[in-house]
């Protein structure tokens, strides 16, 4: 790089051999030190010369070398103070640099001069304007898109704040989307970018002209939607976003389908602080996560406390299994045309020495988000698998135990392993358990789906569909499962006697089932006249409250012993007869 420039290393000889010395720091004190021994060494020789040589009186010469050194000593301090005034432009240079490396601010240096050292001042000046604003972008805008990003994102919502002196309502928006995981994955980084790019372009022309977007990190989008008068205006922009983003999206040649989620958090009502209005836009954002897709959600006090409960429930349920908290209760399962119990639901209960009986819808979509439905799920089935052998040998009547299966469990791969593993480890014929699966587990990935229900099938184990009726219930794919069941939903069952909507449904459903070789079994039966329209209807079997609510293993066990005692003495007294 030097001899690019014109100058030999050897040129920096002299000042390599001074650095080494002592008390010679400073590039000033290096100059002065050759400026003074430039100027004292010729004129102290010629002195001592002049002493020896001459035949003036010792006076004399000791006059002539006081005077000599005087107008030496005079004369060096005016050229020593010269250079000092001359290297100001080297020093001011020096230390505007290390100050703006220190505290990234730009020095006032002078640019008026044309000599090396006035061009070095202004070339600085100038290099440091420049690589400010470089540095400064690199720091504050998202590289990908352009955007402001969360650090300038945060900046800029603290000077919305601190202008607003009259209270003005504004909203901040935070957007989420759904599949740029799964597209990174499966398409490449490259369309996941490109899909990016489009979604920045999209929320551009979504948003006025005073609004704020930034990016956030990887999949999350903000906005500060200013001057509003009224959350209409948040809502309206929430619904312009969603329609826009959830259109499928042209990305190097591929159709992108994407999704969308939206938190909104509104001033002055959601607190004043920046780190709570994002906060609480996040928050709301992952409500409209467990609504479903392309949904949007106001943040609201609840939420924080929700919030807070969760993550002590989350933390809980990691031991929850190690310290015998969780325990299961069995609901009854009853033929319609015998009257008889022909088989049990097995269903999951928390009860936690901290948080009291925990609900189920509580507890399950946190074991669901943080995989530990996949360890709870297993001890569900080994635990109902071994109850029912244990029924069994107790010389019970032998009924079919069923238990759920979680979207994480079906999509595991070893499923089926599992199941094998725990009929084996248990006893338990195959053809007495029951493994209930949504209609939304299959939706995911129907072909997979159909190629581990099948395994499972050809083990001998009973599949049946639940909630039947509140999902896709495509034939479609209907008549392609290898399904025994079907479960009605209890939202059809409930209103089914006051709503002739739903006792329609229902009553196709049956219809439908039965003409498919399916048995059909009714959730939700609370009522005698739910119950004898269902038996007139030709429905197979049901379950709820109107037979039993949820029990212990012990109390069901004593069910199904008076059961198997009045068969007896019925039998006994056709005989006798």
């Amino acid at each position: 790089m030097l001899k690019l420039l014109g100058i030999s290393q050897t040129n920096l000889y002299l000042y390599s051999v001074l650095s080494r010395l002592p008390y010679l720091n400073s590039y000033k004190s290096k100059i002065m030190l050759v400026a003074f021994l430039g100027t004292h060494v010729p004129l102290l020789s010629l002195l001592i010369y002049f002493v020896i040589s001459a035949s003036f009186t010792t006076d004399m010469k000791v006059r002539v070398i006081a005077i000599a050194l005087l107008a030496t000593l005079i004369g060096t301090a005016l050229t020593l103070y010269a250079l000092h005034n001359l290297l100001a432009p080297v020093s001011l240079t020096f230390l505007a640099m290390r100050h703006y490396l220190n505290n990234r601010e730009l020095p006032h240096l002078p640019t008026n001069f044309t000599d090396e050292a006035g061009i070095l001042m202004s070339d600085t000046a100038y290099t440091l304007k420049k690589l400010d604003t470089i540095i400064e972008h690199i720091a504050s805008y998202d590289e990908l898109t352009g955007l402001p990003n969360r650090v300038l994102f945060h900046d800029r919502l603290q000077q919305v704040l601190s202008k607003n002196q009259n209270n003005q309502g504004f909203a901040v928006i935070c957007v989420s989307l759904g599949y740029l995981k799964s597209i990174n994955n499966s398409l490449g980084y490259e369309v996941g970018d490109l899909m990016l790019r489009s979604v920045a372009q999209k929320l551009t022309s979504c948003i006025g002209e005073r609004d704020i977007l930034a990016r956030l990190d990887a999949n999350k989008f903000a906005i500060i939607q200013t001057n509003i008068d009224s959350v209409d205006e948040a809502v309206i922009l929430a619904e312009k976003i969603i329609e826009s983003l959830s259109k499928p999206i042209l990305a190097s040649n591929t159709e992108v389908i994407n999704s969308v989620n939206i938190g909104i958090s509104v001033y002055p009502s959601d607190r004043t602080e920046v780190s709570k209005l994002l906060g609480n836009a996040v928050m709301a954002m992952d409500r409209a996560k467990q609504q479903g897709q392309n949904k949007y959600q106001f943040y609201c006090s609840e939420l924080n406390a929700n919030l807070q409960e969760r993550l002590n429930l989350e933390k809980d349920l990691h031991n929850a299994i190690k310290n015998k908290e969780m325990f299961l209760q069995y609901q009854p399962q009853v033929c319609l045309y015998s009257g008889k119990i022909i088989g049990v639901e097995a269903l999951l209960r928390w009860q936690s020495p901290i948080h009291g009986f925990v609900s189920p819808a509580k507890f399950i979509p946190i074991a669901e988000e943080t995989g530990l439905i996949i360890s709870i799920g297993e001890w569900v089935l080994r635990t109902a698998c071994a109850q029912n052998r244990s029924w069994q040998l107790a010389g019970l009547p032998r009924i079919k135990m069923a238990v759920n299966i979680s979207s994480r469990q079906f999509q595991e791969q070893n499923l089926t392993e599992i199941a094998a593993q725990v009929l084996q480890e248990t006893d338990l014929s195959s053809n007495y358990l029951e493994l209930e699966i949504t209609e939304s587990l299959i939706i995911e990935n129907i072909q997979q789906a159909i190629n581990t229900m099948n395994q499972l099938h050809d083990m001998g184990i009973t599949l049946s569909l639940d909630d039947f009726g509140t999902g896709y219930s495509s034939l479609s794919y209907l008549k392609r499962l290898p399904i025994d069941i079907l479960k009605i939903d209890q939202s059809f069952v409930r209103e089914l006697t006051v709503d002739s909507d739903d006792a329609a449904i229902v009553k196709a459903i049956i219809s439908l089932a039965h003409n498919l070789q399916l048995s059909v079994i009714a959730e939700g039966v609370e009522t005698q006249t739910q119950f004898e329209y269902l038996q007139r209807n030709g429905c197979d079997e049901i379950q709820d409250y109107y037979i039993s609510r949820p029990i212990s293993a012990e109390a069901l066990a004593k069910l199904l012993k008076q059961e198997s005692e009045l068969t007896c003495n019925i039998d006994n007294l056709a005989i006798a007869a």
